[in-house]
């Protein structure tokens, strides 16, 4: 099979076309042909120094995987051969990442893919689509009516948590720079942020009448302190990574703070479906390119700027 392999941590140009063979799936384990595969930050930051994912090298990174069940190994039941399916990968020491034509993984981590959806659009809900619901729907609990902060709503994690907020019944204040703005506001932002803007914390309380959110998702990092500030009493506030500054007011506030790392499961993506099935979700692409083309998506990765998800067409 053909696979974009990595020996060494390093730049893009790491990434290496190889044939290899096919994995072979254990005890509740299936194989998948991969039909697309995401992009996500975490693919970089392993490609660049990735020795805490513990990954042995000859290693295929790539953690978002749509396609069709191949093989079913022993014991797994509820998936046959034919099945569309999406996923996303095991990090820790998982050397069977997505850039390839075939990949293994535990049953109990896949489910079916959305029927409406195309493997191209599918291939980047898992990672970015599971972190958001994770953090919005069952750490965070948004209900209807409440006022709910998102950092870095442009990206592919703020994008879900975006529409999964608006789905809630939430009014949605979201943070990016000028020029996606328009792009909030589609995915259903009711109030869009500059964040290079000085006054950002005051612009939130203002759009809140001074009442400050209920909840606040950080996405982009070094937001946490703001949110405490901006955050109503007895408030909830999330982060995907960890969290900065004088938190003092967390205390002082009551606020509840929830650390969001995503552990792979099928249910989580079993109950993000219907959403995407009834259109109430959208997987916004910003790039498709061929699987040997890998160097140029990190290279987009690196530079931390796009909107939505780049994804590779793995298969031909």
């Amino acid at each position: 099979m053909r696979a974009m392999v990595i020996t060494q941590f390093g730049g893009p140009d790491v990434f290496k076309l190889q044939e290899r063979e096919r994995p072979a799936p254990g005890p509740g384990e299936v194989v998948v042909r991969v039909v697309a595969s995401g992009t996500n930050p975490v693919d970089a930051k392993i490609r660049q120094a990735g020795s805490w994912a513990q990954i042995p090298f000859p290693a295929v990174l790539g953690y978002d995987v749509s396609g069709v069940i191949e093989e079913v190994g022993p014991g797994v039941t509820g998936f046959r051969v034919g099945d569309e399916v999406f996923y996303t990968p095991e990090i820790f020491g998982n050397p069977h990442g997505s850039y390839a034509e075939y990949t293994v993984a535990s049953a109990r981590i896949v489910a079916h893919k959305p029927a409406n959806l195309s493997h191209v659009e599918a291939a980047g809900i898992p990672l970015a689509g599971g972190t958001a619901w994770e953090a919005i729907v069952r750490r965070l609990n948004v209900r209807p009516g409440e006022t709910v902060l998102i950092h870095g709503g442009a990206g592919g994690v703020g994008s879900f948590a975006i529409q999964f907020a608006k789905a809630a019944g939430a009014r949605v204040v979201a943070t990016a720079s000028k020029a996606n703005h328009p792009a909030l506001h589609e995915l259903g932002a009711d109030l869009a942020i500059d964040y290079h803007d000085a006054d950002v914390a005051d612009q939130i309380m203002r759009g809140t009448a001074s009442r400050g959110v209920d909840a606040s998702f950080d996405t982009a990092g070094g937001n946490v302190s703001m949110s405490t500030l901006v955050t109503r009493p007895f408030g909830r506030i999330a982060t995907i990574l960890p969290p900065d500054g004088d938190l003092s007011a967390l205390y002082t506030k009551n606020q509840t703070l929830f650390g969001t790392f995503l552990t792979r499961e099928g249910a989580r993506l079993r109950e993000m479906t219907p959403l995407f099935e009834r259109r109430q979700a959208k997987v916004v692409v910003d790039t498709v390119l061929p699987l040997e083309d890998v160097a140029k998506a990190h290279e987009r990765l690196d530079s931390g700027h796009g909107r939505g998800k780049i994804i590779l067409q793995v298969e031909r």
